[in-house]
This record gives C-alpha cells, structure tokens and sequence, in this order.
C-alpha cells in the first residue's frame, strides 16, 4: 500500500483488510473494530490479537507483543508480508501462543521461521589499517565479518574493499566519510579505510574536509568524539546516536555496573543494518564466581528489545541479563520479559 496515501485513509484501508483477512481465516464476519497500529492495524477477536503490519516486520514484534497484553488477549497472530521470517523465529523463544502468517489473496499461511544468519568471519589481512585504527585511540570492533574502529561505542571509521555506495552513502545527512587524502588510506587491492561518524550536525565533520593526512584526521575525529560522548557532556549529535552502545562501553570500564567481574563487547545475532537507529546491543561477561554471561545493552524504551534478547538466547548458551537505563525500564518491558521460555535478570542502571 502506498505510504504516500493519506494516513488517515491508509489507515481504514489496512483496517478493512485485517478484517476481511481475519473474517476469511476463522470462517465468520468479524464484528471488532480495527485500531491502527505500526503504521498497520490491529484487533482482538475471541481473545486472540491479530496486527496487520504493512511495512517490514522485523523488528516490529515487540510492538504488536505489547499492544496484546495490554488489551487481555491470550495470542498474538502478526499478518507480515516482509519479514515475517524473523518475527516468526523469535516467536519461538516465548511462552505465550505467537502466530506469523503471510497473505496470499485472501488467504493467510503459515510463514516459516527464519534461521539465524551465519556467522561470517571477518579477514585481518590488513594490519598496517587495523593499526591506524588503534593508533589514532578508537578500538577495533569486528562484526558480522565487518571491521570497524569505535570510540565509546561509536562507529567512526571501517575497513571497506570497495568505494562506499551504501552503507555510508544510504544515511545521507546522518554519516558523512572522509575523501582519502594520501596512501596511508589505501590497504591495496581496493580494500581502504572510510571515516564517517553518524551524526546529524555537519559542523562536527569540517575537519573530515581538510587536508590532513589520513591518520592525523582520525586522530582528531577520535578527540572530537570524545570531547562530546561522556555522561557529563551536553546533548549533541554525537553522544545520542548509539546510546546503547555508549552504555556498553561503560560497563566495559566497570563490570561492577551489572554486577560482573568482566565484560568484552561481542558482535550482535543479526548485522545491524545501520547506524541511526537505535539497535541493542551484546557483551560476554563473567560474574565473580565466574559465571558466563551475556548481556543485552538498550536505550530508550525499545519494545524490541526483548524479542532481540530472544535472538541472543537462540544463539549463545548462558544466562542471558538485558540492561537498559532506569528510566527505559517500563512495565512492559517487564511483562514481555516474564513471557521468554528462558527468564532474563533485568539491570537498571543509574
């Protein structure tokens, strides 16, 4: 459906829809009235939630879990044409009837759950570029077979083996890279090191504009995103894209935060498909009596986050904690997680 359509009149469309596709599925006219919900629609009919989502659903399980408990009903069925895969997998991992279904005509089916993607190993054949990571202050941070430098837990620069067209061009205003400026930029055989920093304010990138040699500009980067990402700072650009991983930095320095004796970041179930948004993020850790661990870092009240701890749970095989800012901690946020097969330990931090 067109999201260049009235919102309004999108949204008594999608209503209509879910419930003629509801009304199809359990053989009787439909009488509850469809509500609007994640840019869909949803309903409760004999106790049963049904959320019609009429974009990508990947992360939109959570949502629609919330949305169901909060109105009594005993099951979830999500209607997902794209990726309902995901959702489906991660349904999995609750105690509490999830049903993901795709629409074919008039007829709703079954979606399949997608399987974890594979883990991809990244190569290191590039030292004298990993080395300018470390040099210039960021630490190196490996991911789904990506090699990035990050300070405090933000993205400013990463290991390509062709000319950016996407990851950093997609974001437009949000991250902006560095021309290469000498042949400490190359790695040979088109592999190179692209500078960009996920921000908004384009005055924190006129330095990314000069004539500095590669590794005298990183440097400076890496102090400029210092200077802005601590607690104390005031609000600016650089110190609100990533929070999450912000606070997992935090506690990297001092595990006592969430009760550990040691913490590393580790690369996350699924690659995070950009820097703007607000995804969770994961550390492996050890508790005092040397425990393993693994813990979920989010930020905001993400209603995602506990299907994303789903995913981790899947994946690794320890306990598994979710650590948010006191504030995030929502009553919900304590119902979906009450609902995992595998109970979480929630940790506020001050």
């Amino acid at each position: 459906m067109s999201a260049a359509m009235d919102p309004q009149r999108r949204g008594q469309l999608l209503g209509i829809k879910l419930r003629a596709l509801v009304s199809d599925h359990v053989g009787r006219v439909i009488e509850a009235e469809p509500v609007p919900l994640l840019g869909g629609s949803a309903l409760v009919d004999a106790d049963a939630a049904w959320v019609l989502v009429d974009d990508d659903a990947c992360r939109l399980l959570g949502a629609s879990l919330a949305w169901a408990i909060r109105h009594g009903a005993t099951a979830l069925n999500v209607v997902a044409d794209a990726g309902g895969g995901t959702v489906a997998r991660r349904a999995e991992m609750f105690n509490f009837p999830i049903n993901v279904w795709f629409s074919e005509d008039r007829t709703l089916l079954p979606t399949v759950a997608e399987p974890l993607p594979e883990r991809r190993s990244a190569s290191m054949d590039n030292p004298d570029l990993i080395e300018m990571i470390t040099n210039s202050g960021a630490a190196v941070n490996v991911e789904h077979g990506t090699i990035a430098g990050e300070v405090r837990g933000l993205e400013i620069c990463r290991i390509v083996d062709q000319p950016t067209v996407g990851f950093f061009a997609e974001l437009s205003d949000v991250v902006m890279p560095a021309a290469p400026m000498d042949g400490a930029f190359d790695g040979g055989e088109g592999v190179r090191l692209e500078v960009g920093v996920g921000a908004a304010d384009r005055e924190a990138f006129q330095m990314l504009h000069g004539d500095l040699p590669t590794a005298e500009a990183l440097t400076s980067v890496v102090a400029t995103v210092i200077t802005h990402r601590s607690a104390a700072a005031r609000q600016h650009p650089l110190n609100r894209l990533g929070a999450e991983r912000y606070l997992r930095w935090e506690a990297e320095q001092d595990p006592g935060r969430v009760g550990l004796a040691s913490l590393a970041s580790v690369e996350p179930p699924t690659p995070r498909p950009n820097l703007k948004d607000p995804i969770p993020c994961v550390a492996a850790g050890a508790t005092h009596d040397d425990q393993a661990v693994h813990v979920v870092f989010s930020s905001g009240v993400d209603l995602d986050a506990i299907p994303f701890v789903a995913d981790v749970q899947r994946l690794v095989g320890t306990p598994v904690w979710l650590a948010v800012p006191a504030r995030d901690l929502v009553p919900v946020t304590r119902d979906m997680a009450e609902l995992l097969l595998n109970p979480i330990e929630l940790i506020a931090l001050d």
